[in-house]
Order: C-alpha cells, then sequence, then structure tokens
C-alpha cells in the first residue's frame, strides 16, 4: 500500500527550533512505522520562502532574500539530518518545479471564475502572514494570541479567491468524513469557524516584489496562504507526474494547531475548486509550552537550541521525549528538567538496565552464547501474550496518530520484562546445577525481549535498532514488524556483547541555570544519603553503613523474621498523580498513585503531616501486595511506608529518576 505524509513546509526566517522539531519527528515516526508495515512511502517536508516576513527579514540582516533563506535553508536539513529524519523528499518554494504549478493552478482557477480582480482594504499582519477585519482586530493588534503585535491597513488592487462560493461543499464534506479534520477538538474548531461565515481571500499582492508572479499580470505576487499550500501537490508533479498518480491523495498532513485553519479550510477549497481529491486527514498537534505557559516560538525569543539538545543527549533521547511528552488534544511542557526526568527515568532505568542487566547474565552464565531455551512456563507464556496484546494496542494507536500512547503501550511491555527479571531471580537459578535448564530458558527469554523492544521502537528511535542488533549479533534487516510478536527468531548459539549503557544516566545538575544552587545542594545531600546505602543487585542481600545507634526512645526491634518471610512484602516506587483529605477527618489522606503502569488509591494517616500539595509528583514507596481494605468507604490498595518518632513523621520519598513500579530490595 501507498502512505504520503507531509509536514507543513517550514518559515526559514530563522533557524529550526524545539517546536518545529516536533512536528517533523512525528511525521518521520509515522513514516518509519509505514515503511516497517511493507507499505510504498513518500515522506515530505520543506520550506516556506515567499513571504513578506522573508524579505523583512532579509533586509535586517542586509542581504538578498534568496541568499538569506539559502543559509538557513540548509540549517533545517542539518537539523534534519542530525535529527535521523528520512524523508524522501524536500521542497522549497523557490523551486522552479513549485513555481510552474502555482502559476498553473492561480491561471486555471481566474479562468474557471473562482478567481476575481477586485480592490483589498484591510489590515494585514506580516509575522501572521494573515489579512484580519477590523472588528477582529484586539485593541488595533493582531488577534491571533500568539502574536498580538501591530497591524497594517493595507490598500491595493488585488485578486480574490472564491471561499464563500465553497463554504457548504466543505462543511458537507466534513460531516460525511468525521475523520477528516483531527483530533475532535480541531475538528469542532474548524465547523465553528467555517459556519460563522467564509469570506473570499485576497490571494495577490503589488506592495513588494518577492514571490511567485501572477503569469498574466506580472506586477502581483501569489499569497503566501494559496502559494504554500500547494507545495503537496507540486512536490509530487501535479498533474501528470508518476508520483502524484501514485500518492496522491495525501494519508495525513501534519501541522500546528495555529495553521490548521489554513489547511482546512483554504487547502481543501482549492482542491474542490480543481476537482482534486483531497487529503484524508488534517491533523493538529499542539504546542509545546515552557513551564511558564509560554509556546516555544521565534517571536516570543524563548526557543531551545535543536542542535545543542541533540549533541548533549544523542538524537534517539530528544526523539522519545518530544513524542511521549506531546498527548493527543493538549500541548506539551518544555524544560531541561523534565528532559533528563523521563531520559533517566524511562531510558536510562527502564529500558537500558534491563538490557544491561539481561546481556550481562548472559555473558556472565553462559559466556555471552545465547542458549537453547526449554520448555516455557508461565511467565514466559504470559510475555509472548503481552507481546501480541501490546503490537496490536500500538498499531492501532498509531492508525489515530497518538504517538504518545503507543510509546506507553511500549513502556508497559518494558516494565513487564524488568518484572520477569525479579520474577525469575536467574542470579538464584545459577547456583542450582538441577536448574540449568530453566536458566537458558529464562536467559534466552531475555534476549527476544530486547530483540522485540528493539522492533517497538524501531519508529520512534532509529539509532536503537543497530546498537541493539549489534549487541545481539543480529544483522539489522531482521527488525522486522510482523516478527514483534513472533518468539523463538534468535539461533541459539549466537554471541552477544555486554557493550556500554545504551543510555547512560544523566547529571542534570551540569547544566542547571544561574540561580538553582539551591536544587543542586539538595541533589547532592540526596545522592550522599543515597549512596550510604551499598545495594547488591544480584544477590538482593544489601548492608547499612555506617550501622545505626541504638537509642532507648526508639521502640524495640521485632522478633527476627527469614528472607523468605521479607520476600512475601513486594515494595514498589509509586509516582503520587494527586492527593486530598479524606472528607471528616483530619488523619486520613486520599492519594492516587501509578505503580507500573496501573493507577491505585491509596488511603493513608499522613494528613496532619502533610499538605495534599507537598505529595503530587512525589515517588513515595508502597507495600503493593496488601491485601485491599476499606477506610471511610474507600477502597485502599496499599500502604504508604512513613517513618515516625513520637509527634514526627516522614513519607519515605525515593529519588524521582527511579520510576513507579521499580522494586525497593
Amino acid at each position: 500500500m501507498k502512505y504520503y505524509i507531509t509536514t507543513p513546509i517550514f518559515y526559514p526566517n530563522s533557524s529550526p527550533h524545539i517546536g518545529t522539531a516536533y512536528t517533523t519527528v512525528a511525521a518521520d515516526a509515522l513514516a518509519r512505522y509505514h515503511r516497517l508495515l511493507g507499505d510504498k512511502v513518500h515522506f515530505l517536508t520543506g520550506t516556506d520562502e515567499n513571504a513578506q516576513k522573508i524579505v523583512r527579514t532579509a533586509e535586517e540582516h542586509g542581504t538578498d532574500p534568496k541568499i538569506y533563506v539559502d543559509g538557513v535553508v540548509e540549517r533545517f536539513k542539518e537539523l534534519w539530518a542530525a535529527l535521523d529524519i528520512s524523508n524522501d523528499d524536500f521542497i522549497r518554494t523557490t523551486e522552479e518545479r513549485h513555481q510552474k504549478v502555482v502559476q498553473q493552478i492561480f491561471t486555471k482557477l481566474y479562468e474557471q471564475g473562482d478567481i476575481y480582480k477586485s480592490e483589498y482594504a484591510g489590515w494585514y499582519c506580516t509575522p501572521c502572514e494573515t489579512f484580519w477585519l477590523e472588528n477582529k482586530l484586539i485593541e488595533g493588534k493582531c488577534p491571533n494570541g500568539d502574536c498580538c503585535r501591530d497591524v497594517e491597513l493595507l490598500k491595493e488592487e488585488s485578486y480574490f479567491f472564491r471561499l464563500s462560493k465553497y463554504q457548504d461543499t466543505l462543511l458537507q464534506y466534513i460531516a460525511e468524513h468525521p475523520d477528516f479534520i483531527q483530533p475532535s477538538s480541531r475538528r469542532n474548531e474548524m465547523l465553528r469557524f467555517i459556519e460563522g461565515g467564509l469570506e473570499d481571500l485576497c490571494v495577490s499582492r503589488t506592495t513588494f516584489q518577492w514571490g511567485i508572479k501572477v503569469p498574466f499580470d506580472p506586477k502581483h505576487v501569489v499569497y503566501v496562504w494559496l502559494d504554500a499550500l500547494i507545495n503537496y501537490i507540486s512536490a509530487l508533479g501535479y498533474p501528470d507526474g508518476e508520483n502524484y498518480q501514485r500518492y496522491w491523495p495525501a494519508d495525513v498532513h501534519i501541522m500546528g494547531k495555529d495553521i490548521v485553519r489554513f489547511h482546512a479550510v483554504i487547502w481543501p477549497i482549492i482542491l474542490l475548486a480543481l476537482d482534486i481529491p483531497l487529503p484524508k486527514v488534517i491533523y493538529g498537534h499542539g504546542w509545546y509550552l515552557t513551564k511558564e505557559g509560554g509556546k516555544i516560538s521565534k517571536s516570543r525569543g524563548n526557543v531551545q537550541d535543536s542542535f545543542e539538545l541533540i549533541q548533549r543527549y544523542g538524537s534517539d533521547a530528544i526523539r522519545y521525549f518530544l513524542l511521549r511528552e506531546m498527548q493527543v488534544g493538549s500541548d506539551g511542557t518544555y524544560s531541561e528538567d523534565n528532559v533528563v526526568e523521563r531520559l533517566n527515568s524511562d531510558l536510562a532505568n527502564d529500558f537500558g538496565n534491563f538490557v544491561s542487566r539481561s546481556l550481562a547474565m548472559v555473558v556472565k552464565y553462559r559466556e555471552g552464547i545465547i542458549p537453547r531455551p526449554g520448555q516455557d512456563g508461565k511467565l514466559e507464556q504470559e510475555l509472548k501474550e503481552l507481546s501480541q496484546e501490546i503490537k496490536n494496542s500500538v498499531e492501532k494507536r498509531l492508525g489515530v496518530f497518538d504517538l504518545a500512547s503507543a510509546l506507553e503501550e511500549i513502556w508497559r511491555f518494558v516494565a513487564r520484562c524488568n518484572k520477569y527479571v525479579d520474577e525469575t531471580a536467574p542470579w538464584s537459578l545459577a547456583k542450582h546445577e538441577d536448574q540449568r535448564e530453566r536458566l537458558d530458558t529464562v536467559l534466552y527469554t531475555f534476549m527476544e525481549c530486547i530483540r522485540i523492544m528493539a522492533i517497538l521502537t524501531a519508529p520512534f528511535m532509529p539509532g536503537l535498532p543497530s546498537r541493539i542488533c549489534r549487541l545481539l549479533g543480529l544483522d539489522e534487516g531482521l527488525i522486522r514488524w510482523e516478527e514483534t510478536d513472533q518468539w523463538g527468531i534468535l539461533e541459539p548459539g549466537t554471541r552477544v556483547e555486554k557493550g556500554e549503557p545504551l543510555f547512560p544516566r544523566i547529571d542534570i545538575s551540569q547544566y542547571l541555570n544561574v540561580g538553582e544552587t539551591k536544587r543542586v545542594d539538595e541533589d547532592q545531600t540526596m545522592d550522599q544519603n543515597i549512596n550510604q546505602t551499598q545495594v547488591q543487585t544480584e544477590t538482593n542481600e544489601f548492608t547499612l553503613s555506617p550501622e545505626p545507634t541504638p537509642t532507648p526512645e526508639f521502640e524495640p526491634i521485632k522478633e527476627e523474621i527469614s528472607i523468605d518471610e521479607f520476600a512475601k512484602l513486594d515494595l514498589r516506587v509509586a509516582k503520587v498523580l494527586s492527593a486530598e483529605r479524606v472528607a471528616k477527618t483530619d488523619k486520613l489522606m486520599k492519594l492516587e498513585v501509578e505503580v507500573a503502569g496501573v493507577v491505585r488509591t491509596v488511603v493513608s494517616g499522613i494528613a496532619k503531616h502533610y499538605a495534599p500539595e507537598d505529595l503530587v509528583n512525589k515517588y513515595v514507596v508502597l507495600v503493593a501486595n496488601l491485601k485491599p481494605t476499606k477506610l471511610r468507604g474507600i477502597t485502599s490498595q496499599g500502604m504508604i511506608l512513613a517513618a515516625s518518632q513520637g509527634e514526627v513523621l516522614e513519607v519515605l520519598i525515593v529519588n524521582k529518576d527511579l520510576p513507579g513500579g521499580a522494586r525497593v530490595k
């Protein structure tokens, strides 16, 4: 099957930023996924160079617009290469192939009466490249909430496109194709806009000459939003090109929510007027916002240098963060703290740690040779069933462009793989010769889990599969989507290597901004406290140093228990999602906590010592396998651990870089 996916074409008035990168990374992940499915994919991106803002920016730099944009376009291409973007084409609106198609379409629309000449008088916002009616202005400025800058009154002879003629036709099309505009919040917004009445669109300018000339009236240049949208078919060689015949209509146009109006109104009406099939989906994602809530944009001056981030954390890590944080229909929040927390938790702790531990055990117990597995047990069967479930779930979510949820599902499999290590305890099996076959089965299963994790993450982090294949002694060509839920692919006898950590943990302190000294001191204190506890992972034994000094005021230590009795307790790190006091009691607090991807309700007697907001987003220790009980009519599933002495009580809070679900040993 064919799959045609596009990003918008970006303004090259300055270097690309992190918001720009999200759109392109999202499109790339979908393109790579469809290639793994075996689809014939065409992935288009590019730059929109015929805008008035380009002229003004070039003037500010004292150079010719074409010379200026040539330099910026190279930065875009360099960034896409650094982020492993796999676009099949890069269209520039200054290219002849594009200009010829725009002039052809403009002429056709004019000849059939859909474009006419008149005089325009209205308010124009150059940064937004948008005309506004006076009654739409807010205090005389651009009504776009992300702009709010000065507009200028323009009076000039112009050509107009009859948007109003196609208003009812477009409304009917949207009604008959409910998935045409996604997500639903954008669809509803566009319906309200169209139902409010469409006015004919000014589609030419005479006040500057940078752009594509109207072929039959060369003192006019084509308005940028008519010019730019046509790139989606000009790049394919409309009307007779082989790629146009093969790939149109587009399967999805992906863009930020601020330009959905142009793509969901102007572009479909152009196509309707030309009797060309409409794209299947217009998808408008949210923005990346700063912690303070402002959109990351060039005009706000709050952009993060994308090249610096990639150099610091790596392409795969940045791609993962961008895709994981942007939920459908919502905005994402960007800060470097968020980046480091997500990478340490998900990539270093969950994914990387599983891979490192598993390979290390094959090296230690089988000299780096993948053993031949024995009979599957219940745990292995559960993993196999889960892999099928995860594959189906990821496919379903990617089918509706929900990349964040797809990654959540993949990490559900990663969490289960980590749990499998703890359940099988290979370090214990290795001590008993009669458990050799069972150990072989467990170690082989580890390797298959790593292979499946490599396939699942391939569309999102394309640099990862090749690294994992090298560790597993695999040819990267063996990464096939259809084998995501197939087991027994790896050949016993293959040599593996432990290698370097896939995702080393990151020390955020070296990247903190000035003024965050207190945070550094707190982190250092926490690190010192943690370092006092020396954990021996494979034996599950621990030694405390220095030993506590007995104090007569403490309660006496209870009678000794065996390690087997202690092992019955399942202690887990849990992230507090929300907290509130229980009505009609001053002692109880109701908490919603996340443990290994599952949300639980826990009632705890800590309300006298903590305000609810003090615990939200903290990581606490939960006794996870207590039988549920009811407290004040609320079912409580587990117990939060706390230390107390007299009237003093403190909840045990662990380093936030540990994910919800990590075992406490």
